[in-house]
């Protein structure tokens, strides 16, 4: 881990290796991903079903047993614990009462000449989500993909998952039933990127691919980007923490490690102005380390991942933070409001000592869909937008086009394009 002060020698070589934290390797396995999309594109679900048995360890033997059927969805949910199922319930009200406060509006302006301008929102008509099930089972990830592009009104959902053995995950299958999502397919990396945006004779093409995924899935979505939209490139998980010296360095430490323990290339980043409290997170991120059944991979992220900076002041650590531009980033200040206008480039922005990263990975309500790797400056959450798009509205009356139509007719004609010009010079009073 690096511990060390904004004052060292070394430091900006050091910060340096952070901001170089988000960098993926995506050169050494493009070729591998070109390969298999190239596959997908050419034999659809038999190369489906062929990379299923090479990276799931089974292999479907019909395209229909490629389709979770929706019963096994529902008893999934039946058979859930009450309080489980209460928290799930939760969730989704949150997520999607917040998600609701997004959704754009279509809107019209009418001049006084008789000129209509306008927007028109509409949402996408087939929405393909991907939802990660290798390490780890994400049920919390399919709520929130799958609620804001319902809450944009997107007709026809489509995930797909990867079950290993052919084994799906029952809290995720639960959480298929209690969003109504009924086509969902057990098909995982590249390969399902291919095939929603491609579509096989089983997987419809969509228009929209949303999720994240390991470094095969983000090659993927990037390289098939422009035959469908996406929502972003996202890399390994990351937290950034301002903290000053009422901060409880027990909280900060966990906090980093809820990060750290979800991948070994996961990045967790704390900057405080307060050498005391830098040291007793040092202390207690051991500690904590002791309890945690995924220890191995959380300590491999934090000492080749994680950082503690002991900064001059807190402004100091706030400009370095914009620069790295987090994930997740916690404010754990007294006064956390007050530095807010300063901070500029973050993905979601936790404020106050009661406010752990975690309770916005479940639910607080806000996507948990976020850039990373410093892409915060400029790409958004996930949010209803992702699944809607915009059209605009033009309808000039005769007296309109009079008013401003020889503007347009000189412009085109400096362009030397006399079609256009004379497209409008017809319809102008002589």
């Amino acid at each position: 881990m690096i511990f060390t002060q904004t004052s060292d020698t070394d430091f900006n070589t050091l910060f340096n290796e952070l901001l170089e934290r988000g960098k993926m390797d995506i050169e050494h396995v493009s070729g591998i991903v070109g390969g298999i999309i190239k596959e997908i594109k050419a034999d659809k679900n038999s190369a489906l079903k062929t990379h299923i048995g090479k990276f799931d360890n089974w292999t479907p033997k019909s395209d229909d047993e490629l389709k979770i059927d929706t019963a096994s969805m529902q008893k999934a949910y039946e058979e859930l614990d009450t309080e489980l199922k209460s928290a799930l319930h939760l969730a989704y009200d949150r997520i999607k009462a917040y998600h609701e406060k997004q959704l754009p509006k279509s809107w019209f302006d009418t001049e006084a000449n008789g000129t209509i301008l306008g927007q028109k929102v509409t949402a996408v008509d087939r929405a393909g989500l991907y939802i990660p099930g290798g390490k780890a089972a994400y049920p919390s990830s399919l709520l929130m993909n799958v609620i804001p592009a319902q809450v944009a009104g997107v007709e026809e959902i489509i995930v797909c998952t990867p079950t290993p053995d052919n084994e799906p995950n029952a809290l995720l299958l639960a959480a298929c039933h209690l969003c109504g999502v009924s086509e969902v397919y057990k098909v995982g990396g590249a390969s399902a990127i291919a095939a929603m945006a491609y579509g096989t004779e089983t997987i419809p093409k969509v228009d929209v691919i949303t999720g994240p995924g390991n470094i095969f899935v983000a090659t993927a979505k990037k390289m098939v980007f422009g035959e469908v939209h996406i929502d972003m490139i996202a890399g390994p998980s990351e937290i950034g923490i301002l903290a000053d010296e009422s901060a409880n360095p027990n909280h900060l430490a966990i906090d980093m490690l809820s990060q750290a323990e979800h991948d070994e290339m996961a990045s967790s980043i704390l900057m405080t102005p307060s050498q005391a409290i830098a040291d007793a997170v040092k202390v207690e991120i051991e500690n904590w380390l002791q309890k945690l059944p995924r220890q191995e991979i959380a300590r491999k992220s934090i000492e080749e991942r994680g950082a503690i900076i002991v900064t001059e002041t807190m402004d100091e650590a706030i400009a370095l933070m914009n620069d790295i531009a987090p994930e997740h980033l916690e404010v754990a200040t007294n006064n956390p409001f007050e530095l807010l206008p300063s901070i500029k480039h973050a993905g979601a922005i936790f404020l106050g000592h009661n406010t752990p990263e975690a309770i916005g990975d479940y639910v607080a309500g806000p996507n948990h869909t976020l850039p990373t790797g410093g892409t915060a400056k400029f790409y958004s959450p996930l949010g209803v937008e992702n699944f809607m798009k915009k059209s605009s509205i033009i309808a000039f009356s005769n007296t309109a086009i009079n008013e401003i139509g020889e503007a347009c007719a000189l412009i085109a004609n400096t362009e030397g394009l006399t079609a256009h010009e004379q497209s409008v010079r017809v319809r102008l009073n002589k």
